[in-house]
């Protein structure tokens, strides 16, 4: 036979003396060994604390510096360009805490059945046994918001949940969407439906408008805005978002902001808007 119990053994006791001495080594020189690597690690640890401390109050400083000039030249490239237009503010659903201030209609969600008593006299009488109405009263009523007629006021009580001015004649629509938790399936899509019918309305008119949100908005509207054709502003709440919401109101396209949705953070603001 090639290998004997005896060569195994050989070779196992040979092993074994090989990690012995190993162990006897390390023991001897490991200590000294390891507290020098520890003590470098150690080192090189708290200088990349330091350099990161640093580059953190180097972009502070940036972000800083950024802002005064953002808070200084908003003024200055935004001064009047809005004078004169009759702006209408829509808000789909809720109301964001930190929008309410700027919002003056809002559209709660559908009461189709209030709807249909409002609308007995009309040709969206039929509006619970007739899905297609929901959708050509939300476009009439889009038109109708930019350019005037009867159909919003014969709705403002079930419709709107707050309204005030006087409903035609806008140069431009802001849109709010901020749909209520709690909806139930049927709720969601009459509610869905009548909204994109609305868009459809209100973008027929050729009037600019305009669907914004904050950064911290959850979960964003900005793909409904896009399936709308409705340009979009992301970061409202910053000051880039309203330089960008401005020129959007006076005829710029796209989609502007910070998020993974944005075109672009702005407008080319030295070609578009007025």
């Amino acid at each position: 036979m090639g290998y004997s119990a005896r060569y195994h053994t050989a070779s196992l006791v040979a092993v074994f003396l090989a990690l012995a001495i190993g162990i006897l080594i390390g023991a001897e020189f490991g200590g000294d060994a390891l507290t020098g690597t520890r003590r470098d690690l150690e080192h090189s640890l708290v200088g990349n604390l330091q350099d990161a401390r640093s580059r953190a109050d180097e972009l502070s400083a940036e972000l800083n510096r950024s802002n005064e000039f953002g808070e200084r030249v908003y003024p200055v490239l935004t001064r009047d360009r809005l004078n004169g237009m009759r702006l209408a503010i829509v808000a789909l659903g809720g109301l964001p805490s930190d929008i309410t201030g700027e919002v003056e209609d809002a559209l709660g969600p559908v009461d189709v059945n209030g709807l249909a008593g409002d609308l007995a006299k009309t040709r969206f009488a039929d509006l619970r046994a007739n899905p297609d109405a929901l959708g050509e009263l939300g476009t009439g009523l889009g038109r109708q918001l930019v350019l005037g007629g009867t159909l919003p006021e014969v709705v403002r009580g079930q419709l709107f949940s707050r309204a005030s001015g006087s409903f035609g004649g806008l140069d431009g629509v802001i849109v709010v969407r901020d749909q209520p938790e709690g909806m139930g399936p049927v709720q969601r899509s009459r509610a869905g439906q009548l909204e994109s019918a609305l868009m459809g309305g209100i973008t027929a008119t050729r009037v600019p408008a305009v669907g914004i949100e904050a950064t911290t908005s959850e979960p964003s509207s900005v793909s409904f805005f896009q399936s709308s054709d409705l340009s979009s502003v992301d970061d409202v709440d910053l000051t880039a978002g309203k330089l960008a919401f401005v020129f959007a109101m006076l005829g710029a396209e796209g989609s502007f902001g910070v998020k993974g949705s944005a075109d672009r953070l702005l407008p080319d603001l030295l070609t578009e808007g007025r």
